[in-house]
């Protein structure tokens, strides 16, 4: 699993590229202190509170694109449903923080998910 990458993945950078060519400025990977855990969303909006998280679709669980490996262990079952649980939770938190999320699923068309997080960013 070392090959698979935490920050910089494609999709992300695509999203990055979207988001600054509609003029918005971020931050990358900035942590966030909460009550019980610290966060680092993908893309941040310190100022207005909008952290933008692009999840993977195996690793996070989607419903349309998400192939369930073959396991007779059962470790990956458990380990998309622990990530998923950690997912609301984090969202759960922000939220009671202040703070606006955005999740996007690295299927989404990037120019959809920009201008939805764009929105976003200039409402607040």
């Amino acid at each position: 699993m070392r090959a698979n990458r935490s920050s910089g993945t494609k999709p992300e950078l695509a999203l990055r590229r979207e988001l600054f060519r509609h003029g918005l400025r971020y931050r990358v990977a900035l942590q966030i202190e909460l009550q019980q855990r610290r966060v680092r969303p993908d893309v941040v909006f310190p100022r207005r509170k909008v952290a933008v998280f692009l999840d993977g679709c195996f690793w996070h669980g989607c419903r349309d694109h998400g192939r369930m490996p073959s396991d007779p262990t059962g470790y990956w079952h458990a380990k998309i449903r622990r990530n998923r649980e950690r997912d609301a939770a984090v969202d759960h938190q922000l939220n009671e923080a202040g703070w606006a999320v955005v999740r996007v699923w690295e299927h989404e068309m990037v120019a959809e998910a920009a201008a939805r997080v764009r929105r976003l960013v200039l409402s607040r």
